[in-house]
């Protein structure tokens, strides 16, 4: 009797793919490019314009690490097949927490901070909570907690202080042990080293003589890395990463399968709160007060990012390193128009293009390798 089994290389679906084209339908493939042009555009026109050197490099990369931030939570929240439009009202209501715990009340700042987080990340479950138990779209939820926020953001600190913005936090953070996790810088001695050596740049004169123009890497930056980092591997290499995935593609599927889809996203959205949060620490820390208008558009910035990055808006598919590179290209944008001279206002025009570009390429590419129509 003839055997009619196949074998694995006649079977259709054991199928080799080439690295080459595994590269091509990796997420992070409209980010990269897009990465890789921003750098060359600016490169031409602004190279010698002092964007590369130390100070300019340090001053892209710490816009970058704000959208860095708050893209890391969206992105997971994303590939998990939900949105958050209310992080930028979070990041402007948490900030705005911080200054009435610490300055209205008197009360320490690192106990400020971890109620901040406390109060943020609660919200963050109240909103998958909602948004598991009443089938409502995300979108939805979201938009109203965006409102809901905004409105508490503005009406407390009137009440308390009939303000809208509270300083005084530097004071209170003085000698505080948690303060400058958020608002620090680190690697100062590295940086010494290097101007001692004439490989920074260094004040010629006044009281700073001889010292780098540099002198640490602030702790926004530091945050972005971990987060970044902490998300790519949460996502690539565990089991929960799985869920996320699967929770975004075919939920029903996922629960079939064992999956605790529910628990992913509330999760996930106590992640993205968790995000905004440490944004808007950081934030506060830096500039030593809190705004009732801090934060505003940054739901849109972050989902553009995570976009430009190679994630889809239907869930199930994306990458953390994607959403990195998305806020790189935001950061090296806002502020490379500056170096180039270029009318600020642009530069939202320059970001659609860059978001329209990385989301055809993603789109072209996949179908291509995929078959996808």
């Amino acid at each position: 009797m003839t055997d009619t089994a196949q074998t694995p290389e006649q079977d259709e679906r054991v199928k080799e793919i080439s690295s080459f084209r595994k590269a091509l339908i990796r997420p992070e493939l409209g980010g990269i490019c897009g990465t890789v042009i921003v750098f060359l555009f600016f490169a031409i026109f602004a190279g010698n314009s002092g964007m590369f050197n130390s100070q300019g490099v340090l001053n892209w990369s710490t816009v970058s690490a704000q959208f860095m931030i708050i893209a890391v939570g969206a992105c997971l929240l994303m590939i998990a097949g939900e949105f958050d439009l209310s992080v930028g009202s979070m990041i402007g209501f948490a900030g705005m927490m911080i200054a009435i715990f610490s300055v209205s009340l008197g009360w320490p700042v690192w106990l400020a901070i971890i109620l901040a987080f406390l109060i943020c990340m609660s919200i963050g479950a109240l909103n998958g909570y909602i948004v598991i138990k009443t089938g409502l779209p995300s979108f939805i939820v979201t938009l109203a907690f965006l409102f809901i926020l905004r409105g508490f953001t503005i009406f407390i600190p009137q009440q308390l202080e009939n303000r809208t913005i509270i300083g005084g936090i530097s004071d209170a953070a003085e000698g505080d042990w948690l303060a400058p996790l958020f608002g620090g810088q680190v690697g100062g001695w590295f940086f010494e080293f290097l101007g001692e050596r004439g490989l920074i740049e260094v004040f010629e004169r006044g009281t700073r003589a001889g010292e780098p123009v540099v002198d640490g890497i602030p702790m926004l930056i530091i945050w972005a890395l971990v987060l970044v980092a902490f998300g790519h591997f949460l996502l690539t290499r565990t089991q929960f990463g799985n869920w996320i995935f699967a929770a975004g593609g075919d939920a029903e599927a996922a629960r079939n399968s064992g999956v605790p889809v529910n628990a992913v996203k509330i999760k996930m959205f106590i992640m993205t709160a968790f995000c905004a949060t440490v944004f808007a620490t950081c934030q506060v820390m830096e500039f030593g007060s809190a705004a009732a208008d801090r934060g505003i558009l940054k739901e849109f910035e972050a989902i553009i990012a995570v976009v430009i990055g190679g994630a889809l808006l239907t869930g199930g598919y994306g990458s953390v390193i994607g959403a990195a590179l998305g806020a790189l290209i935001f950061g090296v944008v806002q502020q490379g128009l500056f170096f180039t001279g270029v009318e600020s206002s642009l530069f939202r025009v320059f970001l659609g293009v860059i978001l329209l570009l990385a989301v055809i390429l993603n789109t072209y590419i996949r179908r291509l390798i995929t078959g996808e129509r």
